[in-house]
Parts: structure tokens; sequence; C-alpha cells
């Protein structure tokens, strides 16, 4: 059994890396490989490409990753403690290995190669790796380690058991640890389905399982960590905090005396992914100011919030942009969220430079049509130019507010609101904005105006709009919207299950399906669902689509 050799102590090194940037990857794993000998931890266990990145896409053509890898041994050359670390192995043909190396003191002891490579969902990594074969346990300084790399225990899990033909786990029983090295984004669920993965791999291996994940966000990608310790009786040692780097040490003792792991409310990790992506997507694109386009609603109040929460007041400006339209009420709940938070903002009208507009087009383009959506999006689009110019004057980039509800059905300005650097809330339903906005006042002191979480949603582009204008309520919309989406349903299928008319089913169907044009052109959306717009969901823009109204 693993406990034979007496207790190990072992440093879980939970890293936020930048992909491509392979000194500053290096110089954290030094960093932290340092710390865990100065606690007299025998090994450290550092995350799946972690030299490199994870997933580092075609970059990987431009890397040579075993000269880094050489230099990496040379820096840890002087440290008493065994380092696991994720790198690639290049062949002389033919594609490079996803590989776990572990080395001590200038030596390396072993390599292992991913064996499962998922090109499912998000991921694609048969484009880039080639799969190594089933190992059996190594002895390493007198223990016995399984090793593997990600997938390879997702074996372990109902819905993936049926799509592999090989089982890395099938030889590794009862040794003293059985590490994985991990590159796991968030989603919704996800967490605990991973978690169920990592229970039930050390209940087949009987031995404890070191489970060590990436943290933080590359681009639209969020990685929340919790690296933890599973033993075979399900319990969890030394779980690693959700969306935060750290180092965690355990003891490996061999029984079953910690705490099971209770995950944290979804619409709270939620919070905290969209924060870390936010913070990540400034920080590592060298980023130093976010402009907001404050109108006084849900989203951009909400938006707003999580840019300060992750960037700080000084870093955020927020821009009110009022119209002829716009309530008093809205302008009035914009500054009031602004003195909320502490953050400056600017008031720039555009009701003169869209009466400009409107007339040289009514003079030589069109004369005598009425009043349409050509007027609102003139209305969107100005104040992208408002933006935008603050952006390219005073620098910094521009967050985008649209939800995914909007995206879905297409409601929202091409080249208007629905532009920005990045995609804040596009995967993230309106009916989930107003519970963020709930876990946004716990947090931040009431900072969002009650009345903006309680008055009708409207763009306010025309007299006395409101959203339901144009969209069914929320909470229907919503509802289909995520069985269509996120589970994949059918009209008929989503009429049966929530009593909705299949004629409201059916027109919201259809304008999710018209308007994947539109969401191809959106910025890059931070993932918090298995079904993000882009990476998440690739859908032709032209088709017909037929079988969803079935």
């Amino acid at each position: 059994m693993f406990h034979k050799f007496g207790n190990m102590k072992i440093a879980l090194a939970q890293i936020n890396t930048i992909i491509g940037a392979i000194s500053h990857n290096r110089e954290k794993i030094v960093k932290f490989a340092k710390e865990a000998a100065d606690k007299d931890a025998q090994i450290v266990i550092f995350p799946e490409l972690a030299i490199c990145g994870y997933p580092p896409t075609d970059q990987l053509y431009f890397d040579l990753l075993e000269e880094e890898l050489q230099i990496l041994i040379d820096q840890t050359q002087d440290l008493p403690i065994t380092i696991v670390v994720g790198t690639i192995t290049e062949q002389p043909q033919g594609k490079p290995y996803n590989s776990l190396v572990i080395f001590r003191q200038g030596k390396i002891l072993h390599r292992y190669h991913k064996v499962l490579l998922p090109d499912y969902d998000i991921f694609d990594e048969n484009r880039y790796f080639a799969p190594g074969t089933p190992q059996k346990p190594v002895e390493i300084n007198g223990r016995i380690f399984g090793l593997t790399i990600c997938e390879d225990i997702w074996i372990t899990d109902p819905d993936l058991k049926g799509i592999y033909d090989l089982n890395p786990l099938e030889s590794i029983k009862d040794v003293d640890l059985v590490i994985n090295i991990s590159g796991s984004p968030f989603s919704i669920g996800h967490p605990a389905r991973r978690l169920n993965v990592i229970t039930e791999t050390a209940r087949l291996t009987n031995s404890p399982v070191a489970y060590v994940n990436h943290v933080g966000a590359q681009t639209d990608l969020i990685f929340d960590g919790r690296s933890c310790i599973v033993y075979p009786d399900g319990t969890v040692e030394s779980i690693a905090p959700a969306f935060e780097e750290s180092l965690i040490i355990a003891e490996l003792k061999g029984s079953g005396s910690f705490p099971p792991f209770v995950g944290e409310p979804w619409i709270e990790d939620i919070y905290d992914a969209l924060v870390i992506g936010i913070r990540d997507f400034f920080g590592k694109l060298g980023l130093k100011h976010a402009y907001v386009g404050l109108s006084g609603g849900i989203d951009s109040s909400v938006v707003c919030a999580l840019a300060v929460e992750a960037l700080g007041k000084e870093s955020v400006t927020g821009v009110l942009m009022p119209s002829e339209f716009t309530s008093q009420e809205s302008i009035d709940d914009a500054l009031q969220l602004a003195e909320n938070l502490g953050i400056k903002t600017l008031n720039l009208p555009i009701t003169e430079p869209f009466h400009s507009i409107v007339k040289v087009l009514q003079d030589r383009a069109w004369k005598d049509k009425p009043f349409d959506v050509t007027e609102e999006n003139i209305q969107s689009r100005i104040r992208m130019i408002y933006l935008h110019a603050l952006s390219n004057k005073l620098g910094g980039v521009v967050l985008n507010t649209s939800n995914k509800s909007e995206l879905a059905t297409g409601y929202g300005t091409l080249y208007g609101d629905m532009s920005g650097a990045l995609g804040v809330l596009g995967d993230v339903y309106k009916t989930w904005v107003y519970r963020l906005a709930r876990v946004i006042n716990q947090r931040l002191n009431k900072a969002i105006p009650e009345r903006v979480l309680t008055k009708p949603p409207s763009a306010e582009l025309r007299p006395n709009q409101t959203d339901q204008d144009t969209l069914p309520p929320y909470d229907v919309l919503d509802a289909v919207l995520i069985r269509y989406i996120e589970m994949h349903e059918t009209a008929t299928q989503i009429a049966k299950a929530t009593g909705i008319d299949l004629s409201v089913i059916n027109n919201i169907i259809n304008m999710v399906n018209r308007n994947e044009y539109k969401r191809y052109q959106a910025p890059p959306i931070l993932r918090v669902t298995s079904k993000a717009f882009g990476i998440g969901r690739r859908m032709p823009i032209v088709g017909r689509f037929e079988t969803a109204f079935k």
C-alpha cells in the first residue's frame, strides 16, 4: 500500500502562466520550486505544459522547448527537491509529445507522454501532439508513482469511457501516488464533475491522487485551479483555492481524515472567473485602462463593477453617452454607480452627431423614410466611435457589455454595442446577470443601485422602449436558449420540457440561427459555460438548421 514508505511531503504548485512567455514561466517555476524546497517538500508538482503555457495552439510551432527545459533543470540543480513539470518533447519525425518530466538536481529521472488526446468541445490536441503509450508505474527515490496527464484520468468519466481504446490507468494499482498534471478549464458544473473523476481514479487505482491544475485566464479560457490530493476513500486533502495562484504543501499520510470538498455556489464562481478573466487579459497584454459605456442598465453596471474589482478604480472610466431618448433615471443610476465604485466618468452626449448623421442620410440617400432600427443602430455606433476614440487617444481598451441572451438572439448592433476588446458577459445569460449583480452588491457594498435591478431593461434608442418590445420575457427566453444552446434540445423537446408555446420556441431558435454572422464578429468572450460562443460552440454561418425545429 501507498503508506508503506512513511509520510511524504508534497507541494502542489498551482501557477498562472502566459502562453509563449517561456522565460516568464520558467522564472515562476523556479520561484515556486525554491519555496517548496524551503518548506521541506520532497516533491513539487506543476501543471500540464507549464513551461510554454496551456493551450499553446499554433504558437507551439515556434518553440524549442527541449533547450528551455534544460535551462530550467540547470537553474534548479542545487535544490534538494524532485520536480515534476509539464513540457513538450520533440520527435525527429512527426508531431511532438505533450509530456511530463521528472528531474532532480540536474538529472532527468523519467519522462512520460500524454496518452489520451482530447479532440472534442474546446480541445483539439490531435492537431498538435502525437499520443504516448500507457506506462507502468515508475520507481523514483524509493517511491512508486503512477503518471498521468489531464485527459488520461478522464477515462473514468461515464460520458467519455466509450471514446478511447486505451486505458492509461489499467496498469496503475496500489502505488504511493498517482500524479496528474492538468490544464482543465472552468465552466459551470465542471469542478464537481472533475472532482468525481479524480475521486474515481483514486478508487480504481487504490492510490492517492495528486492533481495539479492551471489557474488564470488565457484570453477566453479561464482555469480555476482547485488542485488537490484525493484518497481512495474519497476524502480530499489540501484543496487549493479557486481562481488564485498558490503553493499548497501537503503531507501524504495515507489516511482519510480530511473534510470533503464543498464547491462554491456557481454564480459566485462566475463572479470570480470573470474577475480573473478581465485581470489576466489586461495584465498579460500590458493593458492599463478600461472604458465602459454606462447606460444606467444592468449589463453595463455589472461589467463596470467587475472591471473595478479586477483592475482597481483608478484603471476604469465610465462613459455616459446620453441621447434624447435616455431617461433621467438612467443618467442618475449611472452616476450613482460611478460614485459608489469611486471611478471617473465622462459625459459625452450623442444627440447632436446623431441628428447630423441622420440629416445627411435623409438629404442624400433616403427621403421621407420613417424612424426604424436604422436610427437605433446609428446611435449605438456613435457611442462606439466615442469609446474607441478615448481608447485611441488616451490609451486603454473598451470592455464589451453584451450578455449571452442578446448575442444569441442578435439583439445588438454590429460595430455598435457589440464592439470592444473583450466580451465580459457574452457567456452569461440575462437572468444570470441579475443574479451576478446581487453577488456584486454583497461583495462591493451595494455598488449597483437597487433601481437598476428592478426597472424594466431597455436599450433606450427610441421613445418608451423596453427589451420586451422585441424579445420574449427573459425568463422565457433564457429557458429556451439554455435548452437549445447548452443541452442541444430541439423545439419539440423544449416545448415538452417547459410548456412554452412551440411558436415562441421556433421564433427564438430562428433568431439564434440567423444571427451567427454577428457572433463571428463579436470580441473574444470569457468562457463560463461549456457552450460559449466561439471556441465552445462552432456553428456555420450559412446553414439551414432544419433538425432544430423537429
